[in-house]
Protein backbone atom coordinates (compact mmCIF):
# COMPACT_ATOMS: atom_id res chain seq x y z
CA UNK A 1 0.00 0.00 0.00
CA UNK A 2 2.93 2.54 0.09
CA UNK A 3 2.93 3.16 -3.30
CA UNK A 4 -0.51 3.74 -3.07
CA UNK A 5 -0.41 5.97 -0.20
CA UNK A 6 2.14 8.07 -2.08
CA UNK A 7 0.89 7.71 -5.73
CA UNK A 8 2.02 10.85 -6.86
CA UNK A 9 5.58 11.21 -5.76
CA UNK A 10 5.75 7.62 -6.29
CA UNK A 11 4.84 8.27 -10.10
CA UNK A 12 7.21 11.00 -10.24
CA UNK A 13 10.02 8.83 -8.93
CA UNK A 14 9.35 5.97 -11.63
CA UNK A 15 9.04 8.62 -14.42
CA UNK A 16 12.99 10.06 -13.12
CA UNK A 17 14.26 6.72 -12.94
CA UNK A 18 12.86 5.56 -16.52
CA UNK A 19 13.75 9.52 -17.96
CA UNK A 20 17.06 9.02 -16.56
CA UNK A 21 17.92 5.10 -17.61
CA UNK A 22 18.82 3.69 -13.70
CA UNK A 23 15.31 1.87 -13.66
CA UNK A 24 16.12 -1.19 -11.77
CA UNK A 25 13.45 -3.68 -11.85
CA UNK A 26 12.23 -4.77 -8.13
CA UNK A 27 12.40 -8.47 -6.25
CA UNK A 28 9.48 -10.37 -6.34
CA UNK A 29 7.19 -11.45 -3.65
CA UNK A 30 6.99 -15.26 -3.74
CA UNK A 31 3.81 -17.50 -2.98
CA UNK A 32 1.92 -20.97 -3.90
CA UNK A 33 -1.23 -21.59 -5.17
CA UNK A 34 -2.85 -25.06 -5.98
CA UNK A 35 -5.07 -25.57 -8.79
CA UNK A 36 -5.41 -28.73 -9.84
CA UNK A 37 -1.75 -28.87 -9.30
CA UNK A 38 0.95 -26.55 -7.61
CA UNK A 39 1.95 -23.43 -9.40
CA UNK A 40 4.46 -20.91 -8.66
CA UNK A 41 3.65 -16.95 -8.38
CA UNK A 42 6.28 -14.36 -8.23
CA UNK A 43 4.37 -10.98 -7.45
CA UNK A 44 5.72 -7.82 -8.60
CA UNK A 45 5.89 -4.69 -6.73
CA UNK A 46 3.28 -2.32 -7.83
CA UNK A 47 5.64 0.21 -9.81
CA UNK A 48 7.22 -2.92 -11.73
CA UNK A 49 3.74 -3.85 -12.54
CA UNK A 50 2.92 -0.33 -13.88
CA UNK A 51 5.69 -0.85 -16.21
CA UNK A 52 4.91 -4.34 -17.10
CA UNK A 53 1.46 -2.82 -18.20
CA UNK A 54 3.06 0.21 -20.59
CA UNK A 55 5.61 -3.05 -22.20
CA UNK A 56 2.75 -5.44 -22.58
CA UNK A 57 0.40 -3.23 -24.45
CA UNK A 58 3.33 -1.74 -26.62
CA UNK A 59 4.14 -5.39 -27.47
CA UNK A 60 1.03 -6.04 -28.30
CA UNK A 61 0.73 -3.25 -30.75
CA UNK A 62 3.57 -4.72 -32.66
CA UNK A 63 2.89 -8.74 -32.46
CA UNK A 64 -0.73 -8.94 -31.92
CA UNK A 65 -1.41 -8.52 -35.78
CA UNK A 66 1.24 -11.26 -36.33
CA UNK A 67 0.30 -14.27 -34.21
CA UNK A 68 -1.81 -17.25 -36.02
CA UNK A 69 -5.49 -16.88 -35.48
CA UNK A 70 -5.73 -20.05 -33.75
CA UNK A 71 -3.57 -19.27 -30.60
CA UNK A 72 -5.82 -18.94 -28.16
CA UNK A 73 -4.15 -17.70 -24.77
CA UNK A 74 -4.15 -14.58 -22.81
CA UNK A 75 -5.58 -12.84 -26.40
CA UNK A 76 -8.58 -10.12 -26.57
CA UNK A 77 -11.82 -12.02 -27.84
CA UNK A 78 -10.25 -15.44 -27.59
CA UNK A 79 -9.75 -17.58 -24.46
CA UNK A 80 -10.28 -21.21 -23.17
CA UNK A 81 -13.92 -21.91 -24.42
CA UNK A 82 -13.14 -20.66 -27.96
CA UNK A 83 -10.08 -22.56 -28.34
CA UNK A 84 -12.34 -25.63 -27.50
CA UNK A 85 -15.43 -24.64 -29.76
CA UNK A 86 -12.54 -24.28 -32.79
CA UNK A 87 -11.04 -27.51 -32.08
CA UNK A 88 -14.38 -28.81 -32.44
CA UNK A 89 -14.67 -26.89 -35.40
CA UNK A 90 -11.94 -28.43 -37.52
CA UNK A 91 -12.48 -31.90 -36.25
CA UNK A 92 -15.87 -31.69 -38.29
CA UNK A 93 -13.88 -30.40 -40.95
CA UNK A 94 -11.09 -32.97 -40.79
CA UNK A 95 -13.25 -35.77 -40.23
CA UNK A 96 -15.63 -35.24 -43.26
CA UNK A 97 -18.47 -37.81 -43.41
CA UNK A 98 -16.84 -40.45 -42.80
CA UNK A 99 -16.10 -39.47 -39.10
CA UNK A 100 -12.81 -40.99 -39.31
CA UNK A 101 -10.05 -38.84 -37.06
CA UNK A 102 -6.87 -38.68 -35.36
CA UNK A 103 -5.89 -36.15 -32.94
CA UNK A 104 -1.98 -35.17 -32.28
CA UNK A 105 -2.08 -33.74 -28.69
CA UNK A 106 1.49 -32.34 -27.29
CA UNK A 107 2.50 -30.47 -24.05
CA UNK A 108 5.83 -28.56 -23.44
CA UNK A 109 7.59 -29.39 -20.63
CA UNK A 110 7.75 -27.25 -18.26
CA UNK A 111 7.20 -24.16 -20.71
CA UNK A 112 7.06 -21.08 -18.57
CA UNK A 113 10.58 -22.32 -16.65
CA UNK A 114 12.53 -23.14 -19.74
CA UNK A 115 11.89 -19.93 -22.06
CA UNK A 116 15.29 -19.17 -23.16
CA UNK A 117 16.21 -15.34 -22.62
CA UNK A 118 18.13 -14.93 -25.20
CA UNK A 119 16.02 -16.40 -27.92
CA UNK A 120 13.28 -14.64 -26.32
CA UNK A 121 14.82 -11.22 -26.38
CA UNK A 122 16.13 -11.53 -29.84
CA UNK A 123 12.72 -12.20 -31.29
CA UNK A 124 11.52 -9.06 -29.63
CA UNK A 125 14.83 -7.21 -31.15
CA UNK A 126 13.94 -8.33 -34.08
CA UNK A 127 10.52 -6.73 -34.38
CA UNK A 128 11.27 -3.64 -32.04
CA UNK A 129 14.79 -2.87 -32.40
CA UNK A 130 17.55 -1.46 -29.73
CA UNK A 131 16.72 1.34 -28.17
CA UNK A 132 15.40 2.50 -24.49
CA UNK A 133 12.32 0.47 -24.47
CA UNK A 134 14.34 -2.91 -25.54
CA UNK A 135 16.30 -1.94 -22.49
CA UNK A 136 13.41 -2.03 -20.25
CA UNK A 137 12.26 -5.18 -21.58
CA UNK A 138 15.33 -6.86 -21.15
CA UNK A 139 15.36 -5.21 -17.33
CA UNK A 140 11.63 -7.39 -16.68
CA UNK A 141 13.37 -10.29 -18.42
CA UNK A 142 16.60 -10.54 -16.62
CA UNK A 143 14.45 -9.75 -13.24
CA UNK A 144 13.48 -13.49 -12.88
CA UNK A 145 15.26 -16.48 -13.19
CA UNK A 146 13.60 -20.04 -13.21
CA UNK A 147 14.89 -22.83 -11.10
CA UNK A 148 16.15 -24.56 -13.90
CA UNK A 149 19.05 -22.23 -14.74
CA UNK A 150 20.29 -18.70 -15.53
CA UNK A 151 18.48 -17.17 -17.64
CA UNK A 152 15.40 -19.12 -18.27
CA UNK A 153 12.07 -18.74 -17.34
CA UNK A 154 9.94 -16.07 -17.15
CA UNK A 155 6.90 -16.17 -13.78
CA UNK A 156 3.85 -16.61 -13.66
CA UNK A 157 2.40 -13.51 -11.94
CA UNK A 158 3.60 -10.87 -14.76
CA UNK A 159 1.53 -9.68 -17.82
CA UNK A 160 4.23 -9.05 -19.48
CA UNK A 161 4.56 -13.27 -19.83
CA UNK A 162 1.67 -13.29 -21.01
CA UNK A 163 2.77 -11.87 -24.34
CA UNK A 164 6.39 -13.31 -24.18
CA UNK A 165 4.90 -16.82 -23.85
CA UNK A 166 2.98 -15.81 -27.09
CA UNK A 167 6.00 -14.18 -28.80
CA UNK A 168 7.89 -17.33 -28.08
CA UNK A 169 5.66 -19.66 -29.22
CA UNK A 170 4.40 -18.06 -32.33
CA UNK A 171 8.00 -19.38 -33.72
CA UNK A 172 6.30 -22.72 -33.72
CA UNK A 173 3.01 -21.71 -34.73
CA UNK A 174 4.55 -20.19 -37.81
CA UNK A 175 6.67 -23.47 -38.56
CA UNK A 176 3.19 -25.96 -37.96
CA UNK A 177 1.29 -23.11 -40.56
CA UNK A 178 3.55 -22.14 -43.09
CA UNK A 179 6.18 -25.10 -43.18
CA UNK A 180 3.91 -27.93 -42.22
CA UNK A 181 1.13 -26.68 -43.40
CA UNK A 182 -0.93 -28.09 -41.08
CA UNK A 183 -4.67 -26.13 -41.56
CA UNK A 184 -6.23 -28.13 -37.82
CA UNK A 185 -4.20 -26.66 -35.61
CA UNK A 186 -4.92 -25.51 -32.30
CA UNK A 187 -2.44 -23.96 -29.68
CA UNK A 188 -3.33 -22.60 -25.99
CA UNK A 189 -0.11 -21.42 -23.85
CA UNK A 190 2.31 -24.56 -24.23
CA UNK A 191 -0.80 -26.93 -25.13
CA UNK A 192 -1.71 -27.72 -29.06
CA UNK A 193 -3.99 -30.37 -30.93
CA UNK A 194 -3.35 -31.19 -34.70
CA UNK A 195 -5.93 -33.18 -36.05
CA UNK A 196 -6.09 -35.08 -39.59
CA UNK A 197 -7.66 -38.33 -41.28
CA UNK A 198 -4.38 -40.15 -41.39
CA UNK A 199 -2.28 -41.40 -38.18
CA UNK A 200 0.80 -41.51 -40.29
CA UNK A 201 0.85 -37.99 -41.00
CA UNK A 202 0.69 -37.04 -37.35
CA UNK A 203 3.59 -39.37 -36.64
CA UNK A 204 5.81 -38.03 -38.66
CA UNK A 205 4.39 -34.29 -38.09
CA UNK A 206 5.07 -35.52 -34.53
CA UNK A 207 8.76 -36.15 -34.81
CA UNK A 208 9.26 -32.98 -36.89
CA UNK A 209 8.11 -30.29 -34.00
CA UNK A 210 9.80 -32.37 -31.16
CA UNK A 211 13.06 -31.88 -33.37
CA UNK A 212 11.96 -28.19 -34.27
CA UNK A 213 11.42 -26.99 -30.84
CA UNK A 214 14.50 -28.77 -28.64
CA UNK A 215 16.90 -27.13 -31.78
CA UNK A 216 15.53 -23.83 -32.31
CA UNK A 217 13.48 -22.95 -29.18
CA UNK A 218 15.61 -25.39 -26.41
CA UNK A 219 12.52 -26.78 -25.59
CA UNK A 220 11.20 -30.25 -25.21
CA UNK A 221 8.22 -32.37 -25.86
CA UNK A 222 8.64 -35.48 -24.38
CA UNK A 223 7.20 -38.39 -26.24
CA UNK A 224 5.39 -39.23 -23.07
CA UNK A 225 3.82 -35.93 -22.78
CA UNK A 226 2.35 -36.74 -26.50
CA UNK A 227 -0.57 -38.58 -28.12
CA UNK A 228 -2.04 -39.50 -31.10
CA UNK A 229 -6.18 -40.96 -30.72
CA UNK A 230 -9.15 -41.48 -32.68
CA UNK A 231 -11.14 -38.59 -31.80
CA UNK A 232 -14.10 -40.70 -30.89
CA UNK A 233 -12.16 -41.95 -27.78
CA UNK A 234 -12.04 -38.76 -26.32
CA UNK A 235 -9.42 -36.22 -26.31
CA UNK A 236 -8.34 -34.21 -23.11
CA UNK A 237 -7.94 -30.89 -24.07
CA UNK A 238 -8.15 -27.69 -21.49
CA UNK A 239 -9.99 -29.30 -18.72
CA UNK A 240 -12.48 -31.03 -21.18
CA UNK A 241 -12.70 -34.41 -22.47
CA UNK A 242 -14.01 -33.96 -26.45
CA UNK A 243 -16.10 -36.28 -28.59
CA UNK A 244 -17.66 -35.80 -31.92
CA UNK A 245 -20.61 -35.07 -30.39
CA UNK A 246 -19.93 -34.32 -27.17
CA UNK A 247 -17.78 -31.73 -24.47
CA UNK A 248 -17.58 -33.84 -21.19
CA UNK A 249 -16.30 -32.84 -17.88
CA UNK A 250 -12.82 -34.97 -16.89
CA UNK A 251 -13.35 -36.95 -14.05
CA UNK A 252 -10.55 -35.48 -11.92
CA UNK A 253 -12.69 -31.58 -12.44
CA UNK A 254 -15.72 -33.63 -11.38
CA UNK A 255 -14.29 -34.65 -7.96
CA UNK A 256 -12.56 -31.69 -7.50
CA UNK A 257 -16.10 -29.76 -7.63
CA UNK A 258 -17.84 -33.05 -5.50
CA UNK A 259 -14.57 -32.13 -2.90
CA UNK A 260 -15.11 -28.76 -2.96
CA UNK A 261 -18.36 -26.92 -3.61
CA UNK A 262 -20.37 -24.76 -1.62
CA UNK A 263 -22.58 -22.63 -1.40
CA UNK A 264 -20.18 -19.38 -2.30
CA UNK A 265 -18.60 -21.02 -5.50
CA UNK A 266 -21.41 -23.26 -6.43
CA UNK A 267 -22.32 -20.07 -9.11
CA UNK A 268 -18.85 -20.12 -10.56
CA UNK A 269 -18.91 -23.69 -10.96
CA UNK A 270 -22.16 -24.13 -12.66
CA UNK A 271 -20.60 -21.20 -15.29
CA UNK A 272 -18.18 -23.43 -16.11
CA UNK A 273 -20.80 -26.89 -16.37
CA UNK A 274 -22.16 -24.30 -19.13
CA UNK A 275 -19.38 -25.14 -21.51
CA UNK A 276 -19.99 -28.93 -21.63
CA UNK A 277 -22.79 -31.76 -22.00
CA UNK A 278 -23.35 -31.59 -18.01
CA UNK A 279 -27.17 -31.88 -17.79
CA UNK A 280 -26.96 -34.78 -14.80
CA UNK A 281 -24.27 -33.35 -13.24
CA UNK A 282 -25.89 -30.08 -12.56
CA UNK A 283 -28.95 -31.72 -11.41
CA UNK A 284 -26.67 -33.61 -8.95
CA UNK A 285 -24.93 -30.55 -8.13
CA UNK A 286 -27.86 -28.82 -7.38
CA UNK A 287 -29.43 -31.81 -5.21
CA UNK A 288 -26.46 -32.06 -3.40
CA UNK A 289 -26.92 -31.36 0.59
CA UNK A 290 -24.48 -28.80 1.73
CA UNK A 291 -25.44 -26.36 -0.93
CA UNK A 292 -28.78 -26.22 0.54
CA UNK A 293 -27.10 -25.61 4.31
CA UNK A 294 -28.25 -22.11 6.26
Amino acid sequence: MFFENHLEDNLFDLYRDLSEGVYSHSSYKYFTIFDNKKRDIYKAEVRDRIIHQIVYDYLLSFFEPKFISDSYASRINKGQYKAINTFRYFVKLACGGAGKCFVLKCDVRKYFDNINHKILLDLIKKKIGSGEVFDIIKNIVFSYHSSLGLNKGIPLGNVTSQIFANIYLNVLDEYVKRELKCRFYVRYNDDFVIISDNKDILEKIREKIMTFVKEKLLLEIPLEKTSIRKIEWGIEFLGFTILPYAILLRNKTKNKIYSNISRKNRDSYLSILKHCNSHNLRRKILSMEKLNEV
